[in-house]
C-alpha cells in the first residue's frame, strides 16, 4: 500500500463508503490515514459498524483483512505464532516448523491487522505491537526477521463505554496511531440498517413499525437508569424475533405480546443497569416499549391488534 495520491484517496473513500451506512466522514478519515501510511484506532461503542467499515476500506484498497479478538488471554505467542512441537521433533527449528499467528500472517500478506478491543490486551502483548508499528518488522527467536509487506497497517478498535476489564491504551500506542472517534448513526441511518438486515427474512413489516423498534433501542442509550444502551443490532434482533413470535402465535398474536416480548429478549442482554438502580433491565425495556407504542396497542374497536405490518396469516 504505497502512499496514496489525493485522487486515489478520494476514489477509494467513495468506493468504501458504498459498503456502510452513514459513515462517509469516518470512511474518509480512515482511508486518508491508511493512505498516509498511518496506523489507526477506531474508538466507539460496540455495534456501530467498526469492523464493517474496515472490511469495506480493506476491499477498496485491495488488501486482505486479518482479525484478532483482543482479550486478557492474548499472549505474545498467540499473536505472533509459535513452533509446532511435533514438527520441531522431526525437522528442528526450521521455518517450516513455525505456525504463523495473526500478526505474522498480516505482516507477510501486507494486510490490515484489525485488533478488536485493544484496551483489553495485556501490556506485554501491546509491546509487541509497538515494536512492529515502530520498526515495520519483528524478530522471532530461532526463526529470524519478518518484515511488513507494503500494505500492512494496524487498525485497532476500543470501546470507551464498558470499563469492565479494560484500560486506557498506553501513550506508546496512542502516540503511534491516528484516532477516529465513532458514535451511533442517525435514526434514519439505523432504520435503513435494520430494514436492509431484515428485508429478506421478515415479510410485510412496514417502515413505521421498524422505525418505532429502532427508536426503542435508541432510547436505551439515554435512559437515566441505564449506563450502557443497545446498539442497532438489538433493533435487528427485535424485528426478527417478533416475526417468529407472530408466526408461532398465529391469530393470538398481539402487538404487545410479540413486540414487547421480542424487545425484552433482544435488548435486555445488551444494556447495563446503573449501580444502585433497583429495577431490572427487563422492566426498563418494557417501559420504553410502552412509551413508544402505547398509542398503537389497541385498535379502534378496543381490541389488541397484531404488530403493524406483521406477516399476514391467510
Amino acid at each position: 500500500m504505497p502512499k496514496e495520491r489525493s485522487g486515489d484517496v478520494g476514489s477509494r473513500a467513495s468506493a468504501a463508503a458504498q459498503g456502510v451506512v452513514g459513515r462517509t466522514r469516518e470512511v474518509e478519515l480512515v482511508v486518508a490515514a491508511l493512505g498516509a501510511r498511518r496506523h489507526v484506532v477506531l474508538e466507539g461503542p460496540p455495534g456501530i459498524g467498526k469492523s464493517t467499515l474496515l472490511r469495506s476500506v480493506a476491499q477498496s484498497f485491495g488488501v486482505s483483512f486479518v482479525f484478532v479478538e483482543g482479550n486478557a488471554e492474548l499472549t505474545p505467542s498467540r499473536l505472533i505464532g509459535n513452533f509446532d512441537p511435533a514438527r520441531v521433533l522431526d525437522e528442528g527449528y526450521a521455518a517450516s516448523s513455525f505456525v504463523d499467528g495473526p500478526l505474522v500472517q498480516a505482516l507477510r500478506e501486507g494486510a490490515l491487522l484489525y485488533v478488536e478491543e485493544i484496551n483489553r490486551i495485556p501490556e506485554e502483548t501491546l509491546n509487541v505491537l509497538v515494536t512492529v508499528m515502530s520498526e515495520g518488522e519483528i524478530t522471532i527467536p530461532r526463526y529470524g526477521k519478518v518484515t511488513a509487506g507494503d500494505g500492512f497497517r494496524l487498525v485497532a478498535a476500543m470501546n470507551p463505554f464498558d470499563a469492565v476489564g479494560t484500560a486506557r491504551i498506553s501513550s506508546a500506542i496512542s502516540d503511534r496511531v491516528c484516532r477516529v472517534a465513532m458514535t451511533y448513526q442517525s435514526l434514519d441511518d439505523e432504520v435503513a440498517i435494520v430494514e436492509h438486515a431484515t428485508r429478506g427474512s421478515v415479510k410485510d413489516f412496514d417502515s413505521a413499525w421498524v422505525r418505532g423498534v429502532v427508536e426503542v433501542a435508541r432510547a436505551t442509550r439515554s435512559h437515566p437508569e441505564l449506563r450502557v444502551g443497545s446498539s442497532v443490532r438489538g433493533a435487528i434482533d427485535t424485528v426478527m424475533v417478533a416475526d417468529q413470535l407472530v408466526a408461532m402465535r398465529g391469530s393470538a398474536a398481539t402487538r404487545d405480546a410479540c413486540g414487547k416480548d421480542a424487545a425484552v429478549v433482544s435488548l435486555s442482554g445488551r444494556v447495563r443497569v446503573r449501580e444502585g438502580v433497583t429495577r431490572s433491565a427487563e422492566s426498563i425495556i418494557e417501559e420504553l416499549w410502552h412509551r413508544q407504542f402505547a398509542a398503537d396497542e389497541r385498535d379502534p374497536s378496543g381490541k389488541a391488534s397484531a404488530p403493524t405490518g406483521a406477516p399476514s396469516r391467510r
